[in-house]
């Protein structure tokens, strides 16, 4: 029961009873919608800032989510980029090279279309991250173009191959010890920190880790050179064994234990020559092996052809440009 309300009267002295118009009853009634219309609005403003709806926290793990996703699959695309640049970078030093063929240039693997305008439809959707997805369309779409220009350059290439047989037989394409996990490559071509004299000096073959005793393939066709054995000097090579594979092409196996083959012996790829030893300046059981092409000693790790993939390669060359201690 509403209160009933008194005023006093000066013109007669009493208390009169108030009276409440209905213009009384519609502003007060306003002024109670206003105010609690502030206060809904205060709480919500409130309740949003400091608490997640359930829509908005499962848009917010989502978001997180697709981030994840996101890089994840950035850093698949960074990979593959570096094994199609490292196939560019063979195909044109070794294999273009090695068959008197013109190397690509740069502008023909950049060349392409694409851009802002063939993925404006993306960006006009208005989604949140419409321009991230546009990027990495553009990355994918790039990716697409050199990989098939490189896949028709190995195409060339094994035209020119097969126009050569004998050659491609010779060329030095394979690990010369058994190595499937990479694992027993210890150091690589260039500036490396000599064992004996901790300088850093030119290392001009890749050495291979290995137990006293490991089987050595030739690594192509070709006839033996050159072989040093029963040196008991703990300078130079050791035992070792050249290769002449013909085309300019001659190949090094130092540090030998034993040998199984002599001078003018004609060899096979994949055949055994000889076996990982220590012998010369060596400061563990190793194998320490060179390519020379045209009497200059290039970097080996180039002519690991066969038996590898792609992904493969690309590990072996990380393995090898590790700046570390050789073995001679």
């Amino acid at each position: 029961m509403a209160r009933i309300k008194y005023y006093y009267d000066t013109e007669t002295c009493r208390y009169e009873r108030a009276k409440i118009t209905k213009s009384d009853v519609i502003l007060n009634f306003l002024g109670f919608l206003a105010v609690a219309l502030v206060m809904s609005v205060t709480m919500v403003v409130i309740y949003n800032t400091y608490f997640e709806s359930p829509t908005e926290a499962k848009l917010k793990k989502e978001n997180r989510e697709l981030q994840k996703h996101y890089q994840v699959l950035q850093g698949e695309l960074n990979e593959v980029e570096d094994v199609i640049a490292a196939l560019n970078e063979r195909d044109n030093n070794i294999y273009r090279k090695i068959y008197e063929a013109e190397p690509l240039p740069s502008t023909v693997l950049e060349a392409g279309h694409g851009g802002a305008v063939e993925y404006k439809h993306i960006i006009e959707k208005g989604l949140r991250d419409s321009k991230l997805v546009a990027g990495m369309s553009n990355q994918i779409d790039k990716l697409k173009r050199k990989a098939n220009i490189v896949n028709q350059s190995f195409d060339e290439i094994m035209s020119l191959a097969k126009e050569n047989e004998e050659l491609l037989a010779a060329i030095p394409a394979i690990q010369p010890i058994h190595n499937p996990d990479y694992t027993k490559l210890a150091s690589g071509f260039g500036n490396r920190i000599n064992p004996f004299h901790k300088a850093r000096v030119k290392h001009e073959g890749i050495d291979y880790a290995a137990p006293r005793g490991t089987e050595v393939y030739a690594t192509g066709n070709g006839k033996v050179k050159f072989i040093k054995v029963n040196s008991y000097l703990q300078t130079g090579f050791g035992n070792y064994i050249e290769i002449d594979h013909g085309f300019g092409y001659v190949t090094r196996y130092a540090h030998l234990n034993a040998v199984s083959v002599k001078e003018g012996d004609v060899v096979k790829r994949g055949q055994v020559i000889g076996k990982v030893g220590s012998t010369g300046g060596s400061s563990a059981p190793h194998l320490h092996y060179e390519v020379i092409k045209n009497g200059k000693k290039i970097d080996p790790i180039n002519f690991v052809i066969n038996g590898l993939n792609n992904r493969d390669y690309v590990k072996l060359t990380e393995l090898a440009a590790r700046e570390n201690q050789s073995f001679d």
